[in-house]
């Protein structure tokens, strides 16, 4: 009787524990993150998603060597499925990164965006967290959705945005701020 007890406690804090990790807001992984800078992403006219980009690094060369954590926030404007959004992804990473990854490698970050991603609808955000040593975190609004323990996918992923090379270089310059060239 007192095993089953104790058994039963044990059950409980552990429950109550992983609930609060999972429904843990993103800014608990940045609590000093200030806004850093912001966007819009537009394609042929409408607007897909809106961008903030939150940080407390110091200064900028610490976000482009990938010292500092950040938050990416993304708050769509339109449905997109969650198959698309890593179908783009991955068109992207492979774009910059392109030799530099292995056909592996590619399948298991497409493995990991699948659990990651959601479908969205307009008005849904997915914020990705850098956390530099570690990885990544995804969240779907205020609740962790995934984590990728792989700093190699981590900073391929976030170079879709970052890196001086992408394909949206305005909204770049936006998140990074107005030190940014």
């Amino acid at each position: 009787m007192l095993l089953s007890r104790l058994f039963f406690k044990a059950f409980l804090v552990s429950l109550l524990l992983f609930s609060s990790l999972v429904s843990a807001d993103w800014r608990e992984a940045l609590p000093d993150a200030r806004l850093v800078g912001s966007g819009e992403l537009r394609m042929f006219g409408f607007s897909v998603y809106h961008a903030d980009f939150w940080s407390g690094a110091a200064t900028p060369g610490e976000l482009e060597e990938g010292k500092a954590p950040f938050a990416l926030e993304l708050t769509y404007r339109r449905s997109i499925s969650r198959d698309q959004l890593v179908k783009a992804s991955l068109k992207e990473i492979k774009r910059l990164h392109s030799g530099d990854t292995s056909a592996a490698s590619l399948e298991q970050w497409r493995q990991e965006m699948l659990l990651a991603f959601v479908d969205v609808q307009a008005g849904d955000r997915i914020t990705g967290v850098f956390l530099p040593g570690e990885g990544a975190r995804f969240y779907f609004g205020d609740t962790l959705q995934h984590q990728v323990k792989d700093e190699a996918f981590a900073r391929a992923f976030f170079a879709i945005w970052l890196d001086p090379r992408t394909r949206n270089p305005k909204l770049r310059s936006q998140l990074l701020g107005p030190q940014q060239p």
